[in-house]
């Protein structure tokens, strides 16, 4: 096996392997196919922190320094593979087992795993975190940020202060966090210039894959869901007078709605009444909670809502993953 560590400007490096892929007929995100919809997952699985990558793109998010595992899963061939990164320090080297370092500079950092027997691979952004500790006063380089509550919610863990933030600059908010999602798609709302800050769970990403799969499925054709509000920093979230442990506050929540037939900025008439209404948000709200029993949700537990039309948005389904079971809806 060769294992090739580039060093070279991140940024840099994701466009020449997007390219390489698309040239080599690789797929970095994935295209609607004619007459289906492309899932964008892999033959394999990449398992690393807590998560497993089972799409041709996905994002994990890190510290300077921190070491990660990447480890292939889910291969019923047993083939053999290749781990492609640049910069970090590899620090282990296995047939499917790989222990990386990150670097300590901030960025987004491409991380490649891929099959010697057909090409196939996996595309992992690795975003190197703007660690917590470099709030200041409630603000980031300038980014407004606000404060974290001083006890977690029930004392549960996913309600402390993240460990570190996405830096987003003018030149990466169209990154790949996954086959049907961008990096930008999940900015706070808050006006500011760059450099911007978000927190975002790969968790949430494999969900909203998952979500948007099923939907195709339920015979609903959709190559892509709007995120009407991804991360919210707590001050943005007090301004709008959301309550205080919103989980979008912790990366891991998205409002969606389903807008491809005609693309107007708001939810499609799903049930063909020629209304826009609460009910549209229902059909969404249905097709997700139908399957939660299913064991392919099981990773997934957590928030499910719908809202109807206000004076300042149009109906729309909530998703998080905050780990246990939670719905609501007018």
């Amino acid at each position: 096996m060769t294992i090739s560590i580039l060093r070279r400007n991140p940024l840099r490096v994701f466009f020449l392997v997007a390219i390489a892929s698309v040239l080599a007929g690789g797929i970095a995100i994935s295209q609607p196919t004619p007459g289906g919809f492309a899932s964008g997952r892999a033959s394999f699985a990449v398992a690393f922190q807590d998560e497993v990558a089972r799409y041709r793109v996905m994002a994990g998010f890190v510290l300077p320094g921190e070491e990660v595992r990447f480890r292939v899963v889910e291969d019923e061939r047993n083939r053999s593979f290749q781990l492609e990164g640049p910069d970090g320090l590899l620090l282990k080297s296995r047939a499917h087992d790989w222990v990386w370092q990150a670097p300590v500079v901030t960025g987004v950092y491409p991380v490649r795993v891929t099959c010697q027997d057909n090409g196939e691979s996996i595309l992992l952004n690795v975003f190197v975190l703007v660690p917590f500790s470099q709030v200041v006063n409630g603000r980031l380089n300038g980014y407004r940020i606000g404060s974290y509550p001083d006890k977690p919610l029930k004392g549960l863990d996913i309600y402390k202060p993240p460990v570190g933030f996405v830096e987003v600059t003018a030149e990466n908010p169209n990154t790949a966090v996954s086959p049907h999602f961008t990096l930008g798609q999940f900015l706070c709302k808050q006006e500011s210039g760059y450099p911007k800050y978000l927190v975002l769970r790969t968790r949430l990403l494999r969900k909203l894959e998952f979500v948007l799969q099923t939907i195709n499925r339920a015979g609903i054709r959709c190559d892509q869901l709007t995120v009407m509000s991804g991360y919210r920093t707590p001050w943005y979230n007090k301004a709008i007078g959301n309550v205080q442990y919103s989980r979008h506050v912790w990366g891991g929540a998205a409002d969606v709605y389903v807008d491809v037939d005609p693309i107007d900025g708001q939810m499609d008439d799903l049930n063909k009444d020629g209304k826009i209404d609460i009910k549209d948000a229902a059909v969404v709200y249905r097709i997700i909670d139908d399957r939660f029993s299913e064991d392919a949700w099981t990773p997934f537990v957590g928030g499910l809502g719908q809202y109807r039309v206000t004076a300042s948005h149009g109906p729309f389904v909530h998703v998080d993953v905050r780990g246990f079971r939670a719905r609501w809806g007018d």
